[in-house]
């Protein structure tokens, strides 16, 4: 698993975390990533800049996704689906990484940590969105 992919994993782990428990400390979170990360200077930045930046647009994303998952709010979305999709559409819509790489990435996610239909569900979202985004 390349470093890049790895930061998404943990990332997706903190972004579960902060939906469910909105609460958690910075430190902690501080003390997830050096952990997760072994201490990698550039994996860790990496992993701040898509962490925060996710959390920074996390309304204006929640409203592009529901928009582009027809019969589908946010709200109604499992957790991962929904954060994997965040995580996704941030990448897209924020960052110079290409859309393929992180519909790719974010495939790889739901196939790990979603159920059997999330990798088509994201997939199909992100797809949509990075064609109106281009």
């Amino acid at each position: 698993m390349s470093l890049r992919s790895q930061v998404r994993q943990v990332v997706l782990q903190l972004l579960y975390q902060d939906d469910l428990n909105p609460e958690v400390a910075p430190t902690a979170v501080a003390q997830f990533l050096r952990k997760s990360l072994n201490r990698k200077v550039a994996a860790m930045d990496f992993a701040l800049s898509l962490l925060d930046g996710v959390r920074e647009h996390r309304e204006e994303l929640d409203q592009v996704l529901s928009g582009k998952a027809d019969n589908w709010s946010v709200e109604r979305m499992a957790v991962v689906d929904r954060n994997i999709l965040r995580l996704g559409a941030y990448e897209i819509l924020y960052t110079k990484t290409p859309g393929r790489v992180v519909i790719n990435e974010a495939i790889e996610l739901a196939k790990q940590f979603g159920a059997q239909q999330s990798p088509a569900f994201v997939n199909g979202i992100l797809d949509r969105l990075l064609r109106e985004h281009q």
